[in-house]
């Protein structure tokens, strides 16, 4: 009596598979771990993308424009957040001056507010 056609297909595909140099150790490994919700995988997936400090820093540059003085911004624009710097572009070196010497603290202080101290936790400024 011939053996059962699946378990047959399947010995013959691993032996041509071992023959040709192919590893199935992880398609096995993937077809052993069972499915699961969405719902269990999301909170996991989100930290470990850090996808709420990925927003955060995207709102920061979004409301640049509405949260600091319009003199300013027509000078300074940020360019990205990056482990709680924020760093922004001047547009001279006489702006850089006066916003460095003048403003920063200001400016630390609404974005900080606005967002807390743990997304904007200093700003660096640069000709750019």
């Amino acid at each position: 009596m011939p053996p059962p056609k699946k378990s047959f297909s399947y010995a013959r595909a691993k032996v041509l598979a071992q023959w040709r140099g192919v590893d199935y150790a992880p398609l096995e490994k993937a077809r052993a771990t069972p499915a699961r919700l969405p719902g269990a995988v999301l909170p996991d997936l989100m930290k470990e993308l850090r996808l709420d400090a990925r927003q955060a820093e995207a709102e920061v540059v979004k409301v640049w424009n509405a949260l600091i003085d319009p003199v300013v911004t027509a000078h300074a624009q940020p360019a990205n957040l990056h482990k709680g710097t924020l760093f922004v572009n001047v547009d001279s070196s006489v702006w850089l001056t006066e916003i460095v010497r003048y403003r920063r603290k200001e400016i630390l202080d609404r974005l900080q507010h606005s967002f807390g101290k743990s997304v904007v936790q200093k700003i660096s400024f640069r000709i750019g």
